[in-house]
């Protein structure tokens, strides 16, 4: 929490603080600070609003759906989302037990490159897929 936030919102901290202010300085804080407050509470009736709305088109769409007779997983399946583009594997080990491990190269060294990069000495262009 800010220091301007605390002494904001403790009453005996903000009277302190305002001991040297003059009674205008206090009023034009006052003033800006229900100019604040109005602005705040307009921005949240907006959203209320705009939420409302958005809710009663979702309602109506649903309803419209459902007197058409349509469900929500008909619509599924005419969305056609792109695959993820599978990363290819750079490098590949194969560990004691005979499994073998890909990795792409991106992101952290997986713990069992770098048990095996450890143990036997070698950087990832080792085990480079070539």
């Amino acid at each position: 929490m800010s220091d301007i936030l605390k002494v904001l919102t403790r009453k005996n901290s903000l009277r302190k603080q305002c001991q040297e202010l003059s009674i205008a300085d206090v009023e034009k804080v006052i003033a800006d600070l229900t100019d604040i407050l109005a602005e705040k509470q307009e921005e949240e009736q907006k959203l209320a609003a705009e939420n409302q709305a958005k809710n009663e088109k979702i309602e109506m769409i649903r309803k419209t759906m459902q007197d058409a007779g349509i469900d929500f997983n008909d619509l599924q399946d005419l969305i056609s989302v792109a695959p993820k583009k599978k990363v290819e594997a750079k490098y590949r080990i194969t560990d004691e037990e005979g499994n073998t491990h890909e990795w792409s190269g991106r992101g952290r060294t997986p713990v069992v490159f770098q048990a095996y990069f450890d143990k036997h000495g070698v950087d990832k262009e080792a085990v480079a897929i070539k």
